[in-house]
């Protein structure tokens, strides 16, 4: 079994450690996205509820250590979550055509998403809104 030494680690090593773990979270995100091809089999393979989970934890680490970043941490975690982000979009609106996922504005404030319940009566679905041709628009939370 491997011994744990507990030596002080340097404030520029613990930086360093967390831009890798954000990186590393981050490249994790995007193999489950498709953005980086299987190693075995050389196909891009799509995850989207992983994808999801591994960007939600971004969110998390983001909101845990608010005022507690330098400027290249935080730079480098809101970047990296602005990228995925966008990206999950493109890829969920590849993988579900029929559904409109935007990504939520105040993706660094989790937040509930809404729940779609039938109205009284009626059979319909409430929905967010309506576009312009009658379609309901739905709106994907990043927030848990």
């Amino acid at each position: 079994m491997a011994e744990y030494q507990n030596t002080p680690v340097s404030s520029g090593e613990m930086a360093q450690r967390f831009i890798e773990f954000v990186m590393m979270q981050a490249q994790n995100a995007a193999f489950m996205l498709g953005q980086i091809p299987h190693p075995q089999t050389g196909k891009a393979e799509v995850n989207l509820d992983m994808a999801q989970l591994l960007i939600d934890q971004l969110v998390m680490i983001q909101e845990k250590t608010k005022g507690n970043l330098t400027n290249d941490e935080g730079r480098i975690l809101a970047n990296a979550l602005a990228n995925l982000q966008i990206a999950f979009v493109e890829v969920a609106q590849k993988e579900r055509p029929g559904a409109s996922v935007s990504p939520a504005p105040e993706a660094v404030t989790p937040s509930k998403p809404e729940v779609e319940s039938p109205a009284a009566g009626t059979g319909e679905a409430t929905g967010t809104g309506t576009e312009g041709d009658g379609k309901r628009k739905f709106v994907k939370s990043y927030g848990s």
